[in-house]
């Protein structure tokens, strides 16, 4: 193998690591969830659309997405390396340059609101870029080192793509796609808040106000368990207005019950301890709870 084979190989290898720490830089994870979220939105509007215009939507949201993620990462590129579940990340792992991330964050962000104007329309696009503000400048720079409740307001960023997937077939925001948000804004805090008792070194280290380190174990098991009720009346709201029928209702019902007991089964262990095993399956079942709800409003839709 000539000496330039071997070099072109290495600026191969470079290249594509570099691209893929690009991608890791989207939280591609996140992304999944925009994607799903914001389609079922799409999906149980009133009107419809094509499907190009569709899949064009829903790949601006999604960039939209990326773009938060990678501006997050950018700003806490110095809580990332302190932190065991972050320090792989591209920035302080050294694939990808901080300012490389910057850069990258700000034309993704351009790139997907202005796309989703020229594609779908004005209100998708502005709550796209709510979005993106909201999670960069109200919940990454402003809220998580200042306060417990960094979480709770900041899932406001979180609940939108659905918003933003039913503006994008209807041009219009009505009060269904408020159910969307109200779901996601209030699954938030008990579904951080679990993760947050068993990685509560990792916050402490990196100095991050969570919930167990600011007011401790028993009151953040207790709060988890106080969220996971205000689920009840949440999700039985699409049904009073109209928006989904008994279907909806019933098993919706079944999975926020089910959801109740995880975290009381989690609250009621010892006072001021928890069990490791309790709250990562309040964890590991809220994310299986919110993507049920979810296909649950698509099956609704589609039988009614």
């Amino acid at each position: 193998m000539s000496v330039e084979t071997i070099h072109k190989k290495f600026l191969f290898n470079n290249l594509f690591i570099y691209l893929k720490s690009l991608v890791l830089l989207m939280k591609p994870r996140v992304m999944s969830l925009v994607i799903f979220t914001s389609t079922v939105g799409l999906l149980t509007a009133p009107e419809k659309i094509s499907f190009v215009q569709s899949v064009l939507g829903i790949f601006f949201v999604t960039l939209g997405a990326g773009a938060a993620g990678a501006l997050n990462m950018w700003y806490e590129a110095d809580l990332d390396k302190l932190m065991t579940r972050t320090c792989l990340r591209p920035i302080p792992t050294g694939k990808i340059n901080r300012n490389h991330a910057l850069i990258f964050g700000i034309l993704l962000s351009i790139i997907s609101v202005s796309g989703l104007y020229f594609y779908a329309n004005f209100i998708s696009a502005a709550l796209l870029f709510l979005t993106i503000f909201f999670y960069l400048f109200i919940y990454t720079i402003w809220l998580k080192r200042l306060t417990p409740q960094n979480i709770v307001i900041g899932g406001a960023s979180g609940a939108l793509p659905p918003v933003i997937g039913w503006t994008i077939a209807t041009n219009a925001l009505t009060l269904e796609p408020f159910t969307f948000f109200l779901i996601i804004f209030y699954w938030t805090p008990s579904h951080f808040w679990a993760l947050s008792l068993y990685k509560a070194k990792d916050y402490e280290k990196a100095k991050i106000p969570m919930l167990p380190i600011t007011d401790g174990i028993e009151q953040t098991k207790k709060k988890i368990f106080v969220y996971s009720l205000f689920m009840l009346p949440i999700v039985i709201i699409p049904y009073y207005i109209g928006f989904v029928g008994e279907l909806f209702l019933i098993f919706s019902l079944i999975l926020t019950f089910y959801y109740n007991y995880v975290c009381y089964d989690l609250f009621k262990f010892k006072k001021n301890k928890f069990e490791i095993k309790k709250a990562k399956k309040v964890f590991s079942y809220s994310i299986f709870y919110l993507f049920l709800l979810f296909v649950l409003f698509l099956v609704d839709q589609i039988i009614r």
